[in-house]
Protein backbone atom coordinates (compact mmCIF):
# COMPACT_ATOMS: atom_id res chain seq x y z
CA UNK A 1 0.00 0.00 0.00
CA UNK A 2 1.23 3.58 -1.12
CA UNK A 3 0.92 6.30 1.49
CA UNK A 4 -1.52 9.22 0.35
CA UNK A 5 0.39 12.52 0.07
CA UNK A 6 -3.05 13.82 1.10
CA UNK A 7 -5.38 11.63 3.03
CA UNK A 8 -8.66 9.26 0.94
CA UNK A 9 -11.58 9.04 3.37
CA UNK A 10 -14.69 6.53 1.77
CA UNK A 11 -18.38 7.24 3.59
CA UNK A 12 -19.84 4.39 3.98
CA UNK A 13 -23.01 2.41 5.24
CA UNK A 14 -24.18 -1.02 4.79
CA UNK A 15 -22.12 -2.18 2.41
CA UNK A 16 -19.60 -4.01 4.69
CA UNK A 17 -20.31 -7.64 2.14
CA UNK A 18 -17.31 -7.96 -0.39
CA UNK A 19 -19.29 -7.42 -3.41
CA UNK A 20 -20.97 -4.03 -1.80
CA UNK A 21 -17.52 -2.83 -0.54
CA UNK A 22 -16.58 -1.48 -4.73
CA UNK A 23 -14.66 1.73 -3.96
CA UNK A 24 -12.42 -0.04 -1.04
CA UNK A 25 -11.85 -2.91 -3.24
CA UNK A 26 -11.10 -0.27 -6.22
CA UNK A 27 -8.55 1.22 -4.29
CA UNK A 28 -6.98 -1.52 -2.69
CA UNK A 29 -6.05 -3.05 -6.51
CA UNK A 30 -4.23 0.48 -6.95
CA UNK A 31 -2.45 0.14 -4.10
CA UNK A 32 -3.74 3.32 -2.52
CA UNK A 33 -4.58 3.78 0.93
CA UNK A 34 -7.70 4.98 2.92
CA UNK A 35 -10.08 5.48 5.94
CA UNK A 36 -13.49 4.27 5.80
CA UNK A 37 -15.76 6.18 8.08
CA UNK A 38 -18.62 3.94 9.16
CA UNK A 39 -21.74 4.72 11.77
CA UNK A 40 -21.41 2.74 15.23
CA UNK A 41 -23.61 0.07 14.95
CA UNK A 42 -22.04 -1.23 11.95
CA UNK A 43 -18.38 -1.17 13.28
CA UNK A 44 -17.83 -4.69 13.84
CA UNK A 45 -18.93 -5.72 10.60
CA UNK A 46 -16.84 -3.54 8.47
CA UNK A 47 -13.91 -4.59 11.15
CA UNK A 48 -14.35 -8.18 9.82
CA UNK A 49 -13.11 -7.24 6.24
CA UNK A 50 -11.48 -3.84 6.73
CA UNK A 51 -8.06 -3.36 8.95
CA UNK A 52 -9.55 -1.62 12.52
CA UNK A 53 -6.48 0.89 11.59
CA UNK A 54 -8.26 1.99 8.43
CA UNK A 55 -11.83 2.55 10.26
CA UNK A 56 -13.03 5.65 11.74
CA UNK A 57 -16.63 5.75 13.70
CA UNK A 58 -18.70 8.39 12.86
CA UNK A 59 -19.22 10.51 16.26
CA UNK A 60 -23.12 11.19 16.54
CA UNK A 61 -23.20 14.79 17.23
CA UNK A 62 -22.22 14.76 13.44
CA UNK A 63 -25.67 13.56 12.73
CA UNK A 64 -27.32 15.70 15.49
CA UNK A 65 -25.53 19.04 14.25
CA UNK A 66 -26.54 18.19 10.62
CA UNK A 67 -28.09 21.01 8.82
CA UNK A 68 -30.21 18.57 6.40
CA UNK A 69 -31.93 21.77 4.98
CA UNK A 70 -35.73 20.33 5.47
CA UNK A 71 -38.43 19.62 7.64
CA UNK A 72 -38.13 15.94 8.25
CA UNK A 73 -35.84 15.65 10.78
CA UNK A 74 -34.59 12.39 12.03
CA UNK A 75 -37.35 10.13 10.09
CA UNK A 76 -35.32 9.48 6.93
CA UNK A 77 -31.62 9.14 7.09
CA UNK A 78 -29.47 11.93 6.41
CA UNK A 79 -27.36 10.92 4.17
CA UNK A 80 -23.47 10.79 3.82
CA UNK A 81 -23.13 14.51 4.83
CA UNK A 82 -22.46 14.37 8.12
CA UNK A 83 -19.31 11.74 7.70
CA UNK A 84 -17.99 13.95 4.82
CA UNK A 85 -18.26 16.86 7.30
CA UNK A 86 -16.52 14.42 10.18
CA UNK A 87 -13.72 13.76 7.04
CA UNK A 88 -13.15 17.08 6.28
CA UNK A 89 -12.33 18.03 10.16
CA UNK A 90 -10.39 14.59 10.52
CA UNK A 91 -8.26 15.52 8.06
CA UNK A 92 -7.79 19.55 9.65
CA UNK A 93 -6.73 18.16 12.83
CA UNK A 94 -4.36 16.56 11.35
CA UNK A 95 -3.06 19.06 9.34
CA UNK A 96 -3.19 17.81 5.74
CA UNK A 97 -3.37 20.62 3.05
CA UNK A 98 -6.09 18.87 1.10
CA UNK A 99 -8.31 15.78 1.74
CA UNK A 100 -10.16 13.18 -0.68
CA UNK A 101 -13.66 12.32 0.26
CA UNK A 102 -15.85 9.78 -1.87
CA UNK A 103 -19.01 7.55 -2.18
CA UNK A 104 -18.62 3.38 -1.36
CA UNK A 105 -20.12 2.24 -4.61
CA UNK A 106 -17.23 3.27 -7.12
CA UNK A 107 -16.47 0.47 -9.09
CA UNK A 108 -13.59 1.47 -10.67
CA UNK A 109 -11.13 4.44 -11.75
CA UNK A 110 -10.29 5.26 -15.09
CA UNK A 111 -8.26 7.21 -17.48
CA UNK A 112 -9.34 8.43 -20.70
CA UNK A 113 -6.34 8.66 -23.06
CA UNK A 114 -6.38 8.18 -27.05
CA UNK A 115 -9.58 8.05 -26.77
CA UNK A 116 -9.59 4.80 -24.34
CA UNK A 117 -11.14 4.50 -21.43
CA UNK A 118 -8.30 2.51 -19.36
CA UNK A 119 -9.06 1.19 -16.13
CA UNK A 120 -6.43 2.32 -13.66
CA UNK A 121 -4.37 0.44 -11.22
CA UNK A 122 -1.71 2.91 -10.26
CA UNK A 123 -1.93 5.75 -7.62
CA UNK A 124 -0.15 7.70 -9.79
CA UNK A 125 -3.99 8.62 -11.16
CA UNK A 126 -4.49 10.43 -7.53
CA UNK A 127 -1.39 11.95 -7.84
CA UNK A 128 -1.71 13.57 -11.15
CA UNK A 129 -5.20 15.70 -10.01
CA UNK A 130 -3.52 16.39 -6.35
CA UNK A 131 -0.37 18.57 -8.82
CA UNK A 132 -3.14 19.77 -10.89
CA UNK A 133 -4.77 21.66 -8.50
CA UNK A 134 -2.18 22.66 -6.64
CA UNK A 135 -0.73 24.76 -9.31
CA UNK A 136 -3.54 27.31 -8.54
CA UNK A 137 -4.39 29.55 -5.79
CA UNK A 138 -8.07 30.03 -6.47
CA UNK A 139 -9.06 26.33 -6.80
CA UNK A 140 -10.85 25.14 -3.78
CA UNK A 141 -12.13 21.37 -5.17
CA UNK A 142 -11.43 19.19 -7.87
CA UNK A 143 -12.44 15.62 -9.04
CA UNK A 144 -13.13 13.03 -11.76
CA UNK A 145 -16.06 13.51 -14.05
CA UNK A 146 -18.50 10.17 -14.00
CA UNK A 147 -17.56 7.36 -16.61
CA UNK A 148 -20.79 7.59 -18.75
CA UNK A 149 -21.20 11.43 -19.15
CA UNK A 150 -17.50 10.99 -21.17
CA UNK A 151 -18.06 9.49 -24.71
CA UNK A 152 -15.13 8.18 -26.86
CA UNK A 153 -16.81 9.25 -30.45
CA UNK A 154 -16.11 12.49 -29.16
CA UNK A 155 -13.11 12.48 -27.75
CA UNK A 156 -11.66 14.86 -30.06
CA UNK A 157 -13.74 17.14 -28.98
CA UNK A 158 -13.26 16.73 -25.12
CA UNK A 159 -11.18 18.97 -23.21
CA UNK A 160 -9.26 17.57 -20.24
CA UNK A 161 -11.03 19.24 -17.46
CA UNK A 162 -13.94 21.39 -17.22
CA UNK A 163 -14.07 23.99 -15.07
CA UNK A 164 -16.23 25.88 -12.55
CA UNK A 165 -19.23 23.03 -12.45
CA UNK A 166 -20.65 20.36 -10.08
CA UNK A 167 -18.22 17.70 -8.44
CA UNK A 168 -19.61 14.43 -7.88
CA UNK A 169 -19.32 11.65 -5.40
CA UNK A 170 -15.32 11.61 -5.69
CA UNK A 171 -14.10 14.89 -4.07
CA UNK A 172 -10.84 16.39 -3.75
CA UNK A 173 -11.27 19.46 -1.54
CA UNK A 174 -9.03 22.00 0.14
CA UNK A 175 -9.28 21.76 3.76
CA UNK A 176 -8.89 24.95 5.01
CA UNK A 177 -12.01 26.11 3.21
CA UNK A 178 -14.66 27.52 5.05
CA UNK A 179 -17.27 25.39 4.04
CA UNK A 180 -19.47 22.96 5.64
CA UNK A 181 -21.25 20.09 4.07
CA UNK A 182 -25.19 20.46 3.87
CA UNK A 183 -28.53 19.23 2.79
CA UNK A 184 -29.91 15.70 3.17
CA UNK A 185 -30.00 15.36 -1.04
CA UNK A 186 -27.74 17.01 -3.86
CA UNK A 187 -24.96 17.72 -1.10
CA UNK A 188 -22.43 18.23 -4.10
CA UNK A 189 -24.37 20.24 -5.90
CA UNK A 190 -25.11 22.67 -3.08
CA UNK A 191 -21.13 22.81 -2.08
CA UNK A 192 -20.14 23.44 -5.68
CA UNK A 193 -22.31 26.29 -5.95
CA UNK A 194 -21.73 27.58 -2.54
CA UNK A 195 -18.24 27.87 -3.74
CA UNK A 196 -18.35 29.19 -7.25
CA UNK A 197 -21.07 31.76 -6.24
CA UNK A 198 -18.42 33.43 -4.02
CA UNK A 199 -15.62 33.85 -6.90
CA UNK A 200 -13.69 30.14 -6.03
CA UNK A 201 -12.74 27.72 -9.31
CA UNK A 202 -13.64 24.06 -9.24
CA UNK A 203 -12.19 22.08 -12.01
CA UNK A 204 -14.29 18.33 -13.07
CA UNK A 205 -11.12 15.96 -14.70
CA UNK A 206 -12.46 14.41 -18.25
CA UNK A 207 -9.08 12.83 -18.19
CA UNK A 208 -9.40 10.85 -15.16
CA UNK A 209 -12.92 9.42 -14.53
CA UNK A 210 -14.99 7.29 -11.82
CA UNK A 211 -17.05 4.14 -12.84
CA UNK A 212 -19.81 5.19 -9.91
CA UNK A 213 -22.55 2.88 -9.95
CA UNK A 214 -26.30 3.95 -10.23
CA UNK A 215 -27.65 4.34 -6.51
CA UNK A 216 -30.47 2.43 -6.50
CA UNK A 217 -28.86 -0.61 -8.20
CA UNK A 218 -27.48 -1.93 -4.43
CA UNK A 219 -28.61 -2.16 -1.25
CA UNK A 220 -27.12 -0.18 1.41
CA UNK A 221 -26.06 3.39 1.37
CA UNK A 222 -29.25 5.21 1.94
CA UNK A 223 -31.21 3.60 -0.97
CA UNK A 224 -34.01 2.24 1.57
CA UNK A 225 -34.47 5.50 2.90
CA UNK A 226 -34.26 8.11 0.36
CA UNK A 227 -35.57 5.59 -2.46
CA UNK A 228 -38.29 3.70 -0.35
CA UNK A 229 -41.42 2.21 -2.50
CA UNK A 230 -44.38 4.46 -1.22
CA UNK A 231 -42.95 7.62 -0.75
CA UNK A 232 -42.75 10.12 1.90
CA UNK A 233 -45.55 12.84 2.38
CA UNK A 234 -44.55 16.45 3.83
CA UNK A 235 -46.37 19.70 3.98
CA UNK A 236 -49.36 17.71 2.24
CA UNK A 237 -47.39 16.55 -0.74
CA UNK A 238 -46.25 12.83 -1.64
CA UNK A 239 -42.71 13.15 -2.95
CA UNK A 240 -42.29 9.94 -5.62
CA UNK A 241 -41.17 6.65 -4.93
CA UNK A 242 -37.71 6.74 -6.58
CA UNK A 243 -36.71 10.41 -4.53
CA UNK A 244 -36.06 12.44 -7.49
CA UNK A 245 -38.77 15.02 -7.05
CA UNK A 246 -37.66 15.19 -3.06
CA UNK A 247 -34.13 15.67 -4.54
CA UNK A 248 -34.63 18.00 -7.18
CA UNK A 249 -36.82 20.19 -5.25
CA UNK A 250 -34.75 20.69 -2.55
CA UNK A 251 -31.85 21.90 -5.24
CA UNK A 252 -34.60 24.40 -6.26
CA UNK A 253 -34.98 25.39 -2.55
CA UNK A 254 -31.04 25.76 -2.46
CA UNK A 255 -30.47 27.55 -4.79
CA UNK A 256 -33.63 29.53 -6.69
CA UNK A 257 -30.81 31.36 -8.81
CA UNK A 258 -29.48 28.91 -10.94
CA UNK A 259 -31.93 26.01 -10.51
CA UNK A 260 -35.49 24.70 -12.16
CA UNK A 261 -37.39 21.51 -12.16
CA UNK A 262 -37.11 19.64 -15.99
CA UNK A 263 -38.65 16.33 -16.90
CA UNK A 264 -36.65 14.05 -18.09
CA UNK A 265 -36.32 10.15 -18.84
CA UNK A 266 -39.51 9.49 -17.44
CA UNK A 267 -38.82 11.46 -13.87
CA UNK A 268 -38.66 14.90 -12.22
CA UNK A 269 -34.87 16.14 -12.35
CA UNK A 270 -33.43 19.26 -11.82
CA UNK A 271 -31.45 21.27 -14.22
CA UNK A 272 -28.88 23.64 -13.00
CA UNK A 273 -27.06 26.78 -15.37
CA UNK A 274 -22.96 26.91 -14.63
CA UNK A 275 -23.19 29.74 -17.00
CA UNK A 276 -22.86 32.77 -14.64
CA UNK A 277 -19.48 31.14 -13.17
CA UNK A 278 -17.75 31.67 -16.59
CA UNK A 279 -16.11 34.78 -15.58
CA UNK A 280 -14.70 33.06 -12.43
CA UNK A 281 -10.93 32.07 -14.01
CA UNK A 282 -8.13 30.28 -12.59
CA UNK A 283 -5.34 32.13 -11.17
CA UNK A 284 -2.01 30.25 -11.73
CA UNK A 285 0.63 30.23 -8.70
CA UNK A 286 3.64 32.04 -9.29
CA UNK A 287 6.16 29.29 -8.27
CA UNK A 288 4.19 26.68 -10.50
CA UNK A 289 5.99 25.14 -14.06
CA UNK A 290 4.05 24.11 -16.58
CA UNK A 291 6.70 24.20 -19.20
CA UNK A 292 7.81 20.55 -17.77
CA UNK A 293 6.74 18.74 -20.88
CA UNK A 294 4.34 15.71 -21.04
CA UNK A 295 4.38 13.70 -17.25
CA UNK A 296 2.45 10.42 -17.85
CA UNK A 297 3.68 9.90 -14.20
CA UNK A 298 5.06 6.53 -14.79
CA UNK A 299 1.83 4.89 -16.17
CA UNK A 300 1.81 2.90 -19.01
CA UNK A 301 -0.92 1.25 -20.86
CA UNK A 302 -0.81 -2.77 -20.78
CA UNK A 303 -3.28 -4.88 -22.71
CA UNK A 304 -4.69 -7.75 -20.38
CA UNK A 305 -6.47 -10.70 -21.91
CA UNK A 306 -9.40 -11.46 -20.19
CA UNK A 307 -11.50 -14.24 -22.50
CA UNK A 308 -13.85 -12.94 -24.47
CA UNK A 309 -13.06 -9.38 -24.61
CA UNK A 310 -10.03 -7.47 -24.01
CA UNK A 311 -9.02 -5.41 -21.14
CA UNK A 312 -7.03 -2.33 -21.31
CA UNK A 313 -5.58 -1.25 -17.72
CA UNK A 314 -3.09 1.73 -16.86
CA UNK A 315 -0.09 0.62 -14.42
CA UNK A 316 2.73 2.26 -12.97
Amino acid sequence: MSDRRFPLYIVSKGRYEHRERMTARALIAMGVLFRMVVEEQEHDHYAAAIPEAQILVLPKRYQDEYDTFDTLGDSRSKGPGPARNFAWDHARENGDYWHWVMDDNINGFYRFQRNFKVRCQSPAWFQAQEDFVLRYSNVLMAGPNYFMFVCRKEGHRIKPFTTNTRIYSCNLIRTGADYRWRGRYNEDTDLSLRMLKDGWCTILFNAFLQYKMPTQMYKGGNTTEFYDKEGTKVDGERYARDGTLAKSKMQVHMHPDVSKLVWRFGRVHHHVNYAPFRKNKLRRRADSNLDTGTDDYGMEMHRVRVPPKMVTRVRA
